[in-house]
């Protein structure tokens, strides 16, 4: 499971380390592909199998469901981690989440994030300003 938050640069080739809490669970390669929110998204092999079956059996008649496979098919790769546990993400990835000289892996749950570190603050700044009310809406859950 990925929890956490851990900040970590990024250099002009693209490339970034995998949090050393994280890279037990990742292995020697991950599955990057959009995300919601203007993050990436990260997969295990095992649970990018399960979100891309998930994907595949989306309904081809309904537009959006079409859209949202294509959007995250089409955007992912599968990546190496390198022998001292760096990956590179591709330019049109970077390009996508506005990643610029410090990125934020989140993690969330099943799966973590990379955000551009100023997207990942505003993103805070505004949805953790009222925790309570996000709770309310989440009743049974919490």
């Amino acid at each position: 499971m990925f929890i956490g938050e851990y900040i970590h640069n990024i250099d002009q080739k693209g490339r970034t380390s995998v949090p050393a809490k994280f890279k037990g669970e990742i292995g020697k390669k991950i599955f990057i592909t959009r995300g919601l929110d203007e993050c990436l998204s990260v997969y295990t092999g095992k649970s990018w199998k399960e979100m891309s079956g998930k994907l595949g059996n989306l309904s081809l008649s309904k537009g959006s469901e079409r859209g949202f496979g294509r959007f995250m098919l089409s955007g992912a790769v599968e990546v190496s981690v390198d022998s001292i546990g760096r990956i590179l993400i591709p330019e049109y990835l970077r390009d996508f989440a506005k990643i610029s000289k410090k990125v934020v892996w989140a993690g969330v749950g099943d799966r973590a994030e990379i955000w551009d570190e100023k997207t990942w603050n505003t993103y805070l700044k505004k949805n953790t300003e009222n925790p309570e009310k996000m709770a309310e809406s989440l009743e049974g859950i919490v």
